[in-house]
């Protein structure tokens, strides 16, 4: 599994490829222009996105910002030609630019990706929310498919009735498991109601209880990562998986688990996952262990 940067950063990015298990970023304009404007100083978008393309080892995703088929090739092929000069650009195209239901733009994101994996342009495809559009997306050509685990978490516990800041807050784990042992409680009490199964199967009531914990059979953003990594494989698909929209270290290591491609991972996240308690307790003690004799042998010329 390649572990990439999402930020637009520079000093995380630096510190991040310092520490030598970066292998490319993600990106997206809101961020630049927050780092941007961060700095402090005058630098152009373009130098610094220049900037960070030297810094990375490896592919950096910028993105379209147009939402028709033809407008999003002319600034795929613009921010290529201008940027692939300075290191490995990536293309982010959304899997489905609509705006609106009934604007006629469903499809525009795959017949810009079919266009420009057929011209040699790689493609990240965005805002991946269902197996179904990772599948539509890997037919059309794209390089990479990011499904946004996060954002899948966040709509499951809105759709329960949870408020983001009041109830969770973003970086909080998901638990599904804990959900669905509520869920089946409730159930084993609610059946007694019931005078058949075929009953209780056709109530609205159970219906709504399940649908409720649950995107159309996804039961969290890890499981959705997980059933296109499982697609992929049985059919042969040369798209790669990024995970994206990553919350929190737990939430990695259960994508890692699932054989994805690709983890794209905060900053902040990043520095979760190197720290343990345990671990600063173990240091603690080992360098209260550290007998004189043995230091003597590094302060020795």
């Amino acid at each position: 599994m390649k572990i990439f940067i999402d930020s637009a950063d520079l000093e995380e990015i630096r510190k991040a490829c310092e520490w030598g298990i970066i292998e490319g970023a993600t990106t997206n304009p809101s961020l630049i222009k927050k780092a941007v404007e961060k700095m402090g100083r005058k630098i152009s978008m373009e130098d610094y996105i220049k900037e960070i393309l030297r810094t990375v080892p490896g592919p950096v995703s910028l993105e379209v910002i147009a939402v028709k088929a033809e407008e999003m090739i002319e600034q795929a092929k613009a921010l290529y030609k201008k940027f692939s000069p300075y290191g490995e650009v990536v293309i982010k195209i959304p899997v489905n630019p609509s705006l609106s239901e009934g604007d006629g733009l469903d499809f525009d994101g795959l017949k810009a990706i079919r266009r420009l994996s057929r011209e040699g342009i790689p493609v990240n495809c965005t805002l991946v929310m269902s197996p179904e559009q990772a599948i539509l997306a890997a037919k059309a050509g794209a390089t990479y498919v990011s499904p946004f685990a996060g954002r899948i978490d966040d709509y499951i516990r809105i759709k329960m009735g949870m408020k983001i800041g009041i109830d969770f807050r973003k970086e909080d784990y998901f638990d599904p498991i804990l959900l669905n042992k509520i869920v089946d409680f409730k159930i084993s009490e609610q059946l007694s109601n019931y005078s058949s199964i075929a009953e209780a199967y056709k109530s609205q009531d159970m219906r709504k209880l399940v649908q409720m914990i649950q995107d159309n059979g996804i039961i969290s953003g890890v499981d959705l990562v997980a059933k296109i990594v499982k697609i992929f494989r049985i059919y042969g698909f040369k798209t790669q998986v990024i995970a994206s929209s990553i919350r929190n270290a737990r939430q990695v290591r259960e994508v890692a688990e699932t054989g994805v491609d690709i983890v794209t991972i905060p900053f902040e996240v990043l520095r979760e996952m190197v720290r343990h308690q345990k671990t600063l307790e173990g240091m603690r003690d080992f360098m209260a262990d550290v007998v004189s004799q043995y230091r003597e042998i590094f302060e020795q010329r």
